[in-house]
């Protein structure tokens, strides 16, 4: 417990006198003195009685506070506190997070007439919206009698809240008159919403300044200033509808959530505006604190203004992943035809691979090449509509997590079992496909070239660093679950990278721009902004997952982190090219066996971790929370118990029975 000798120490330095930082300086102290060690609100509002008790029991004291407290509302803007505390001082997100970063970085100074800027370092922690939150309205009103608000201040007080409910509606009508909004919203519902609220909120100033103050006249100016901010809300909110058909904009998105932010502001400053001796001071105080530690952090600012965007990403996946999921046995069989495609053309990939490493180049372009290598083999497996198994499971994730969003429906719960089962046979099934192709296209390329040239792709010393490298007794499985990570990344940059091109309107460019046309021709160009808009999302994976694989070892290696990647069926085609080269007797070697060991779970790696984080982001962009994760568990559960094989084969079909027919 704060004892009484500490606060009439620092009521004993309390000098009206004292200069701007020297006061701003004492409030630190003495807050601090209130708030204690932040474990009760209850002993800090007792410490404020104690403050207020030595106020009105001593005259003299009284006199200086009064004057000192005058003194420091002269000394500071109040406005920027009211009006503009916690809101961005950007007007862009990009811009806005640099300038967060900033503020955690560097230290602020208590040498300022920025009422905001004060307030953050008056209120730094969560538990001072608590306690300001907590305030009677008695002890509000003792307060500011001991201040002498009443006589001096209370004028100042309201011309202080209409001055900063002037600077809301401005900067309202400013966001929702930005081209970037403007252009989005709906003509009809924008049309007079900021055009008229101006002009409203001079109406209700009127009101406030008119003596005798007319209550009809105020009641019917208040009522008129209220409805016009909420269909400046409405008209901001058909923005949405637009994001939603044409992509998400962060930068936009950060807009809407200031001009809506802006507008709640507008109703709270108005609801103290018209109460009695401004009551409620201290719950408008808790919720500047709030609103201050909140414009402080970057966690906050990424997690508001990207939930649309990764909303955006998951759906677009989702889309993309209903065609991974086979539900059936004639989807299973063509599972697993496409992969064996995608492995046979893998094998080709690994064998160039050996051959750019025997070219000796320098970390970063072997790298590149190797990256090139593989983007170039992902993208022709897409263009031959073949399928890579690790790859499905980012964009699956998204596909089931779209089944959990009304988890209270009937048979929600066995639909979802259902999709896990979906899900891993099709997991199943595209791994299978690959390796079954994959090995042995590798022995078959390999033992044409060993007929041509007279020696094994690759040499001992290779073939044996391939065995070495692809132990289980060593960072191989680490490896694995990194690829699982780098996986993951592509179909981001995938939904990321569909979003941008539908917000962009290329498809459109494409189509319609008048050199294009006049190059490729209306019917040509129609044809490639068509399939580049169906197209886009695979390319940017495949490309960018490519190069991930290839360059982020070199970069890894720049900085001595020592990472490297394991995908399933690329290390299942550097095993087979090392077999060729040692021959039969690999089979009698423990260390090969151990590598069979650790490739199947280096597949299990690469699909159970990207399926995870994929499945992570879908929840978080569904806004799925609260559920009963142990009732999905059990259900899962006992379908392995009932029918285990139906995760790994699909079920027979159930014959439609025909109708009878009757004559």
């Amino acid at each position: 417990m704060a004892s009484p000798r500490d606060l009439d120490t620092l009521l004993d330095a309390l000098d009206p006198e004292a200069t701007l930082v020297e006061r701003h300086l004492w409030l630190v102290r003495l807050l601090d003195w209130m708030r204690g060690d932040r474990s009760s609100v209850g002993t800090t509002l007792e410490r404020l009685q104690l403050l207020i008790e030595r106020l009105e029991t001593g005259a003299e004291l009284r006199t200086r506070a009064q004057a000192w407290w005058l003194a420091l509302l002269d000394g500071v803007d109040g406005t920027t506190l009211l009006a503009d505390h916690g809101f961005a001082q950007r007007p862009v997100f990009l811009s806005e997070f640099i300038n967060r970063l900033l503020r955690h970085v560097l230290p602020a100074t208590p040498q300022t007439r920025d009422a905001s800027e004060l307030h953050t370092l008056l209120f730094p922690h969560d538990f001072d919206a608590a306690w300001l939150g907590r305030l009677d309205e008695e002890t509000e009103k003792r307060l500011a009698a001991a201040l002498g608000l009443p006589a001096a201040g209370s004028r100042a007080w309201l011309a202080a809240l209409e001055e900063s409910i002037a600077c809301c509606v401005s900067q309202i009508c400013a966001v929702g008159y930005a081209p970037e909004l403007r252009l989005r919203m709906d003509n009809s519902a924008q049309q007079q919403s900021y055009r008229e609220l101006l002009v409203d909120f001079e109406t209700l100033r009127r009101a406030l300044q008119q003596r005798p103050i007319d209550a009809a006249a105020l009641d019917q100016a208040v009522q008129a200033f209220k409805d016009r901010l909420d269909a400046c809300r409405q008209a901001a909110a058909s923005v949405y509808t637009h994001l939603d058909e044409h992509g998400i904009s962060v930068d936009v998105v950060f807009r809407l959530r200031q001009l809506r932010e802006r507008v709640l502001r507008c109703r709270l400053l108005l609801d103290v505006l018209l109460a009695p001796d401004a009551v409620g001071t201290g719950k408008l105080l808790a919720q500047l604190t709030l609103a201050g530690h909140n414009n402080r952090s970057l966690r906050a600012l990424i997690a508001g203004n990207s939930s649309l965007l990764a909303a955006k990403v998951a759906e677009r996946s989702a889309e993309t992943g209903e065609h991974y999921i086979t539900r059936n046995r004639a989807e299973y069989a063509d599972m697993l035809r496409k992969a064996a495609g995608g492995g046979a053309l893998i094998s080709v990939t690994t064998l160039l691979k050996f051959a750019l490493l025997g070219l000796g180049l320098s970390a970063f372009w072997g790298g590149f090449a190797a990256g090139l290598n593989y983007a170039l083999c992902f993208v022709l497996v897409q263009l031959l509509h073949w399928t890579v198994a690790t790859k499905q499971p980012a964009m699956t994730a998204p596909a089931m997590a779209a089944k959990l969003r009304d988890l209270q429906a009937p048979g929600a719960v066995e639909d979802f079992v259902d999709e896990v089962s979906h899900l891993v046979r099709s997991q199943v099934a595209a791994v299978i496909g690959n390796l079954a192709l994959v090995v042995p296209g590798v022995l078959l390329l390999s033992g044409a070239y060993w007929l041509a040239v007279g020696h094994a792709p690759l040499s001992l010393e290779k073939a044996e660093y391939v065995l070495q490298s692809l132990t289980l007794f060593g960072p191989t499985l680490l490896f694995a679950a990194f690829t699982g990570v780098l996986l993951f990344a592509s179909s981001i940059i995938s939904g990321w990278t569909e979003n941008w091109f539908v917000l962009q309107r290329m498809d459109s460019a494409l189509r319609y721009h008048p050199r294009i046309t006049a190059v490729l021709g209306e019917a040509r160009a129609d044809r490639w902004a068509t399939w580049m808009r169906h197209n886009i999302s695979g390319l940017a994976a495949n490309i960018s997952l490519g190069f991930m694989l290839g360059l982020v070892p070199a970069f890894a290696a720049f900085f001595g982190l020592g990472l490297d990647v394991r995908h399933v069926t690329l290390s299942a085609g550097q095993l087979s090219a090392a077999a060729v080269t040692l021959g039969p007797d690999i089979l009698k070697l423990p260390l090969f066996w151990w590598c069979v060991v650790s490739i199947a779970l280096v597949g299990v790696l690469n699909v159970a971790v990207s399926f995870f984080f994929a499945f992570r982001l879908a929840l978080r962009a569904h806004n799925v929370t609260g559920l009963d994760r142990t009732r999905l568990y059990r259900a899962i559960r006992a379908r392995m118990r009932r029918t285990p094989l139906s995760f790994f084969w699909p079920p027979r079909e159930t014959p439609v029975a025909e109708p009878l027919r009757h004559g």
